[in-house]
């Protein structure tokens, strides 16, 4: 499974590095650039687009670069790469004319914003890395369309979650086994937090108390199992998913629901509470006899299901391999498989009166639940991804999942268009 090392090798003795775009400069955004900066020399991160530019400079700052080029056009940039500059810019318009540049990450965690860079840049025939599971789960299958037809990657990122998961599940199948389950490990999960409760500690990790929110509130845990499942073409057991309590995620299969795990069919999930307490799980499957004469000798259990993990997950870190993997191999860490089969909806965190504005992920309104995307289409569901500044017109009561007809949805916006198209291409 491991070639893109040898790839990476190979372009470095070419002395052609991988000419990219960054676009954000948050937190996640600076330790990207950072990590390119310091470890993938096979990488030149020739420009930060952000619509602060002190926040640009920062960040290349952070990652050793003290004065990088401002640009505004794409020829200013295009010679600042033939040098090997680095670049700043508050137009990212200008990245997507600039020839040499190769692919786009998108490190900005927003859903609209982050659909027209993905589609920008496809149709500007780059390839795109966005570790942005809150876009991703909302209309990820449409821009892997896109990204298909113009014949570049769409990937999010190893190293987070579905990166783990994927990987995993596509090492276990290459063994010769069923993959029927893939999940998530979390310390901790209460759908009910607030930016109020988190504001403490937001501001202990130099984070924002409303994505500090979103890790808790159960948000962003089913926008990454979203984007898992329609990576590997599996549904939810029941909305919301088991969100199994144990202690060890090698026992997990001891406190899930008898028949929740079936050849054929499979579900992505999520442990509380388990031992390792980060990473992500998968669960094979195998009645062959010599496999699982092999597997029950190397305490691997009795089967035929099995749980396989990864004790670790490091987005920021290992997001320059996806990078590589997709640009030197032209291969995707994760992407959709087709149809969405999963969707991130929208539950009231509290109770709801008309006239109320949803303030959208991480917010006081609303937290994420995860359902199958038939069940979403069929009771009109409203994904979270598209709550954002949406007004109640109805009353809807706590912990009660909002539909369409609950609310009116602000006018022009392009994320709807989006999700209509995409229910058009996939369900006519």
């Amino acid at each position: 499974m491991i070639i893109v090392d040898t790839a990476i090798e190979k372009r470095l003795a070419e002395n052609r590095p991988i000419n990219v775009a960054l676009v954000g400069a948050g937190f996640s955004a600076r330790h990207i650039a950072a990590q390119i900066q310091n470890s993938f020399p096979v990488i030149h991160l020739a420009i930060i687009a952000n619509r602060t530019l002190s926040n640009a400079t920062k960040a290349f700052k952070d990652a050793g670069v003290d004065t990088p080029l401002t640009v505004t056009t794409a020829s200013e940039l295009s010679n600042a790469i033939e040098a090997r500059q680095s670049c700043i810019t508050d137009n990212v318009d200008l990245i997507f004319d600039a020839d040499a540049i190769e692919a786009v990450i998108d490190a900005t965690g927003e859903v609209e914003y982050g659909a027209r860079i993905a589609l920008k840049t496809i149709q500007s025939g780059k390839h795109i890395f966005a570790p942005n599971c809150e876009m991703d789960a909302t209309v990820g299958p449409l821009i892997k369309h896109y990204a298909d037809k113009a014949g570049v990657i769409y990937s999010n990122t190893d190293g987070d979650e579905p990166g783990v998961a994927v990987n995993l599940a596509r090492h276990v199948r290459t063994m010769g086994l069923e993959v029927v389950g893939a999940g998530n490990l979390k310390g901790f999960y209460d759908a009910h937090r607030t930016p109020e409760t988190q504001k403490a500690f937001a501001e202990a990790h130099n984070q924002k108390p409303r994505a500090v929110t979103s890790f808790v509130d159960g948000t962003k845990l089913s926008m990454e199992l979203t984007v898992t499942a329609n990576a590997l073409g599996f549904g939810v057991g029941k909305r919301g998913m088991h969100g199994i309590k144990c202690d060890d995620v090698r026992t997990c299969l001891e406190h899930y629901p008898e028949g929740a795990f079936q050849p054929g069919k499979g579900i992505v999930d999520f442990l509380v509470g388990a031992s390792p307490y980060t990473g992500a799980y998968i669960v094979g499957y195998s009645e062959e006899p010599m496999k699982q004469e092999y597997l029950r000798y190397l305490k691997m259990g009795d089967g035929p299901l099995y749980v396989f993990y990864t004790p670790f997950h490091l987005p920021q870190l290992e997001l320059p391999i996806t990078v590589c993997r997709g640009v030197l191999c032209s291969d995707a860490a994760v992407a959709p498989k087709g149809k969405p089969y999963c969707d991130a909806i929208a539950i009231a965190k509290r109770d709801l009166a008309p006239g109320d504005v949803l303030d959208g992920l991480g917010g006081f309104d609303c937290y994420t639940e995860i359902e199958n995307f038939d069940t979403s289409r069929r009771e009109n569901l409203l994904p979270m991804g598209v709550s954002s500044g949406c007004t109640v017109i109805k009353s809807v009561a706590a912990d009660t999942a909002l539909t369409y007809d609950d609310v009116a949805l602000p006018s022009g916006r392009f994320i709807d268009e989006l999700r209509q198209e995409m229910n058009t291409i996939f369900f006519n």
